[in-house]
Parts: C-alpha cells; sequence; structure tokens
C-alpha cells in the first residue's frame, strides 16, 4: 500500500471483519471520487471506533453512495484518553476549529454548554460531529468524539458522575495553576477521569463561577497570566492535560505533526 493510501480513511458505522462489504453514503463516495480522485479498486483505510482499523479497497461509487471491501486488520482497537471537553459555543469558525483540534487532542466527549454571557446560542451540532469525524479521519485516531447537545450550564452538572474530575477555566485568575493541578491529579492511583470546562467569549459571570467552586468535584484553575481566545482556552487546557497525565507521555508514543 502507498503512503498516500495509509493516510487516506473513512470512518464507517458498520462491523469490520475480513470480506465484510461496506456501504458508504453520497457525501464520502464524493469525498472518494472528486476529492480524493479514487476509483474502483484504490486502496484506503476504514474504523468504526469499535473494531480497530482495517485496510479495504474501493468496489463501487455513484452519485448516491459506494461501497468498500474489507481485507484485513491493521491495527487493533486502543483505548483512548477518557477525557471530555465542555465548552461554551463560539462563532461558526473557531467552534469548527474547537470540533476539529480538540478531536485531534484526543478529546472523547465534546458538549457545548450555554452560559450567561453565550453569545452563539444557535449551534449546528451535526455540523460539529462532521468536523469531529473528519478530525478523526486525518489524525489516525481510532474513533470519533461523542458530540453531545447544547444544555445550559446548570443542567450539564445534574447527572455529574462524582468520580469526574471537573478543571473550570477561572479567567479571573483566583484558580490554582494548571500543571500544578494536572501533577496532582497525575499522582493518584488510578488517575482519576477528567473534564475540562472553559468559558465564553465574554466570560463567566462571577455568580456562575462562584456557583461551579462550590460543586464538590470542581477545581478552578488558571491558564496563565494572558488573556486567552475562547478556542485558544480549550486547546490550552487539553495539551496541559496530554502532557502531563494524558497520552502524549505513554512510552514509545509516536510524535507526529502535519
Amino acid at each position: 500500500m502507498s503512503r498516500n493510501a495509509d493516510k487516506l480513511r473513512l470512518f464507517v458505522e458498520c462491523g469490520l471483519v475480513a470480506g465484510a462489504c461496506v456501504t458508504i453514503d453520497r457525501a464520502q463516495a464524493h469525498y472518494l471520487g472528486h476529492v480524493m480522485r479514487r476509483g474502483i479498486g484504490d486502496p484506503l483505510l476504514v474504523f468504526n471506533g469499535r473494531d480497530g482499523e482495517w485496510r479495504a479497497r474501493v468496489d463501487a461509487l455513484g452519485k448516491g453512495g459506494g461501497a468498500l471491501i474489507v481485507h484485513e486488520a491493521t491495527r487493533a482497537q486502543s483505548r483512548d484518553s477518557d477525557l471530555w471537553v465542555l465548552f461554551a459555543p463560539v462563532k461558526r469558525t473557531p467552534i469548527d476549529r474547537i470540533a476539529r483540534e480538540a478531536t485531534t487532542l484526543g478529546a472523547s466527549r465534546l458538549a457545548p454548554v450555554l452560559t450567561r454571557h453565550t453569545v452563539a446560542r444557535r449551534i449546528n451540532t451535526a455540523r460539529l460531529r462532521a468536523n469531529a469525524r473528519e478530525a478523526a479521519e486525518q489524525c489516525g485516531r481510532l474513533s470519533v468524539p461523542e458530540v453531545a447537545n447544547p444544555v445550559s450550564l446548570t443542567a450539564a452538572f445534574e447527572a455529574w458522575p462524582a468520580e469526574r474530575r471537573l478543571l473550570v477555566a477561572d479567567e479571573t485568575g483566583a484558580g490554582r495553576a494548571i500543571a500544578d493541578v494536572l501533577i496532582a491529579l497525575g499522582r493518584e492511583d488510578p488517575v482519576p477521569p477528567s473534564a475540562i470546562l472553559t468559558g465564553p467569549e465574554g466570560g463567566f459571570e462571577a455568580g456562575e463561577l462562584d456557583a461551579l467552586g462550590d460543586l464538590p468535584f470542581v477545581i478552578r484553575v488558571r491558564l496563565g497570566p494572558r488573556i486567552l481566545r475562547a478556542e485558544t482556552a480549550v486547546l490550552s487546557a487539553l495539551a496541559c492535560w496530554q502532557a502531563l497525565i494524558g497520552d502524549w507521555r505513554e512510552e514509545g508514543a509516536a510524535a507526529g505533526g502535519r
């Protein structure tokens, strides 16, 4: 298989076994045939978040969809970082970037949360899911993060699992340094499941931060001395988590870039 074929990956919903015929939808067929210029017999990789990654070949392409034939497994399914990302929605381009880059940085769940200062209240969840799927295809991960429907800040914590720590990015500077918090969490055995919450472009309302601080699973953290854009705060917190207690520390992990 060529180097370019190894980089061409598609996420599919159905089960993957040797010899399976996988149906792809119209958008995926268009992507293969018109964007990537692939035709019948050309190779690619497929994954579904459950059965690992497999080699496949294009069996049919048309205006209404297409089909792939699965051949052999290339990677077994691995366990992703158990890291949720909750964020106040922002404008279209930044929120697309959050979905793509948070997927690339290993988030397992993306959850838009409506705060009192949230301006962008019309969220295209389907678009977020498409961005997450495309990012997963491009970055080599074997799953696509769950994308939750938007809820209010209060509703987000009504059934919150008590064991999951929530790091709230506190733009007032009142929290603890995020590196210190993460290093302390990394010393726990086992490392507790975690989540990150970042605020809107105008920041959290003071009352919201106070209410969050009263929750037993919340740790307020600061992300340095500079004012960060809303989408930058999400990605900065994710990078810190992966570097200090996440899969960037794994021995033998492959280094990569685009």
